[in-house]
């Protein structure tokens, strides 16, 4: 009886070392630690951010945007019959009548309307073009601060500057012929002698000038024959 006893009480006890290793191999006793990060710890890069397809994307003013205002239809750009000896490429500015001329030859010009210089401030002669920008920058000239002293001394070209979209400098003077950002005032007595165009025109304008390009500017007293729209 003795001896049997204890071949039970051994039986139970390697029974329950078995039940003892079973159950710590289901259940860790701590959570594995993570593998050290390599020197110098660098890490994962960040994914770039990509918007949805249908997000709004940023693009530029457009160059060639319809104004919100409307010219008058006579100093709207339009081909007309245009009797001249001038060469093709030549421009004439009809400063009475507010009208640049751009000869086209075979007895037609594309005529656009303008803005002049106010009282005191029209010029007449022939100059040539000789430099040509895209946005230009602004610098009035010292002349034009000593009248106006609360004007900037320089500005950044882009859809604020007065010289609009794009300009062509006459010779050595001050005058340039450019765009604005006022449509409103094509058609009058505006400006210190420059002669302005609205950024549509101007732009259609400089695609067709050189640099080198005659520019006649008639006097106040003589007016061009206005040309007859060409249907």
């Amino acid at each position: 009886m003795f001896t049997s006893g204890r071949v039970r009480s051994r039986s139970n006890i390697v029974l329950g070392a078995l039940v003892v290793s079973a159950v710590m191999a289901a259940t860790p006793t701590q959570a594995a630690s993570p593998a050290p990060l390599p020197f110098p710890f660098l890490l994962p890069p960040i994914a770039t951010y990509e918007p949805p397809a249908s997000a709004p994307q940023m693009i530029n003013p457009r160059e060639d945007e319809a104004s919100a205002y409307e010219l008058p239809a006579r100093l709207r750009r339009q081909v007309v019959s245009y009797a001249t000896r001038e060469a093709p490429g030549t421009v004439v500015i009809d400063t009475p009548n507010k009208y640049l001329y751009y000869v086209l030859g075979s007895g037609q010009a594309m005529r656009y309307g303008i803005g002049v210089g106010r009282d005191g401030f029209t010029w007449s002669g022939t100059q040539s073009v000789t430099k040509k920008a895209e946005w230009p920058d602004w610098t009035p000239p010292p002349e034009m601060i000593a009248r106006q002293p609360y004007l900037p001394r320089h500005m950044a070209g882009g859809p604020g500057n007065p010289l609009g979209a794009r300009a062509m400098y006459l010779g050595g003077t001050v005058y340039r012929i450019h765009g604005t950002n006022a449509p409103e005032t094509i058609g009058t007595h505006v400006s210190s002698g420059c002669i302005r165009l609205t950024n549509q025109d101007v732009i259609d304008l400089y695609s067709r000038v050189n640099v080198g390009a005659k520019v006649i500017v008639l006097p106040m007293e003589r007016r061009a024959d206005l040309g007859r729209v060409t249907r």
